[in-house]
Parts: structure tokens; C-alpha cells; sequence
């Protein structure tokens, strides 16, 4: 096959045919099953969808999380519905005090070709599931659990503190609510009741800390810190 074919078939398939309603799923404890909407943005050409969930630790899995269906055509251009089960027996074994984390897998397979010399490529897209018990399902979002995050100087180190049940993912960093995303900022994700350490220029940060958080529906709201010390609290919740 020559560079130039190679390279065709690749630009052909630089987007993903089959796409995700959503960058990440929230589970919610309450109930037993949810969907996902997934659609066919081919015009011209169907696929199969095949999903898929793993554990923690990138395993796949079919319980206590089940996908179904596994595998689905979806017509040119149509929509269609994935869903995630959890069983009640399967539910009460995992902590009900904080989140627990799978991966959700939706893979696309694009219909075989009939043109030689066609390289084609099955692109996949995985975000996070947060099971979500029900003792600590939200109900307001009107005051971001995320408030909670402290920033905390341990020796040479500066360590992010996640003291709520639920996962935070920091998405940049900044010195100032205006100022530019710091270079070098490593996005982490914060597990319930855990810490992790800042990954980037600490010096950078200054004395007024500015971190990105995603949020439920994928936004992204700034949490702006005050020091003093070697602490720094919020103390303030920028929408975003």
C-alpha cells in the first residue's frame, strides 16, 4: 500500500462515526439501570457499536456492571440507546460511603470496504462511570461538592485533599481567577476521601490558587483558593 493510500483512508476516518451523548456517566444509587444515547453521524454508511465496561484497573468486566446490548448496528445517521445495568446483590457489595469508579468502552466498527488498498480503522471511546450510592446521591447541585478541596504544602510537596465521597477530577491549573492555564499542570483525578500530589510548578501557582474541576455535565468551574500557611481553602465557586 502506498503513503498516499494510507493516508487518504486515515483522513476518512479522522472522527469517530459512532459518538457519546455525554464525556462521562454518572450512576446514580437510587436506581437499578440507566442509558447512554449513542448516534451514527455517517450519513451514508451503518455500523456496529460495541460496548463494554471495565473495573477500576482497566479489566473488563460483566458484573457487578453489565452493557447491553454488547454489540448493535446502528443505521446511517440514526440514534440509539446503550444500557448499564447494576444488580441490587451486586450494588450492596460495593461501598456505600463514596463513589466507585468502571470505565464505560463504545467501539466503533465501520462496515468491511470494497475498494483495494483501503486501510480502515475501529475508533473507540472511553469515559468514566461513577457509581454513585444512594446515601450520597445529589439532589442540589446548587453548592459543588468540589468546595470541599484543600490545597496543603507537605515539605517540599504541595498535595491536593479530596475529603468528600466523591471523585474530582482537575482538569488545569492557574495563579488567578483571569490568568492563563499553567503549562506543565498534569490532570489528576482526586479519589474519594484521598489525596494526590500537585503535578506542575508549585512555585507557579502562587498565593491565590486557581483550579479547574469537571463537573457532572462536563463543565469545567474554577475552584479560587486563599493560603495561609501551608493551607489553602476555597473560597470561592466560579461557574464555568
Amino acid at each position: 500500500m502506498t503513503l498516499i493510500s494510507v493516508l487518504y483512508a486515515l483522513s476518512g476516518y479522522a472522527h469517530a462515526a459512532i459518538a457519546l451523548d455525554r464525556t462521562r456517566i454518572v450512576f446514580n444509587g437510587d436506581a437499578s439501570s440507566m442509558s447512554v444515547n449513542i448516534q451514527n453521524h455517517n450519513k451514508q454508511l451503518p455500523y456496529l457499536a460495541q460496548a463494554w465496561a471495565e473495573d477500576a484497573q482497566g479489566k473488563k468486566i460483566t458484573s457487578p456492571l453489565t452493557i447491553l446490548p454488547p454489540l448493535q448496528r446502528v443505521e446511517p445517521g440514526a440514534k440509539s440507546q446503550v444500557k448499564l445495568q447494576l444488580t441490587n446483590e451486586a450494588a450492596r457489595g460495593l461501598p456505600q460511603d463514596r463513589e466507585s469508579l468502571f470505565f464505560f468502552n463504545l467501539r466503533e466498527i465501520p462496515p468491511k470496504s470494497n475498494k483495494p488498498n483501503t486501510l480502515q480503522i475501529a475508533l473507540q471511546t472511553k469515559i468514566k462511570i461513577f457509581y454513585r450510592p444512594k446515601a450520597i446521591v445529589i439532589k442540589d447541585y446548587g453548592d459543588p461538592f468540589q468546595k470541599g478541596i484543600t490545597i496543603e504544602r507537605k515539605g517540599n510537596k504541595l498535595v491536593v485533599n479530596n475529603p468528600t465521597p466523591y471523585n474530582v477530577t482537575i482538569a488545569y491549573a492557574s495563579n488567578s481567577e483571569k490568568g492563563k492555564a499553567l503549562g506543565g499542570f498534569e490532570p489528576i483525578m482526586i479519589a474519594p476521601k484521598s489525596s494526590a500530589d500537585y503535578k506542575g510548578d508549585e512555585k507557579a501557582l502562587g498565593s491565590t490558587p486557581v483550579l479547574t474541576y469537571i463537573n457532572d455535565f462536563g463543565g469545567r468551574p474554577k475552584l479560587v483558593f486563599g493560603c495561609s500557611g501551608s493551607q489553602c481553602k476555597v473560597t470561592s465557586n466560579i461557574n464555568g
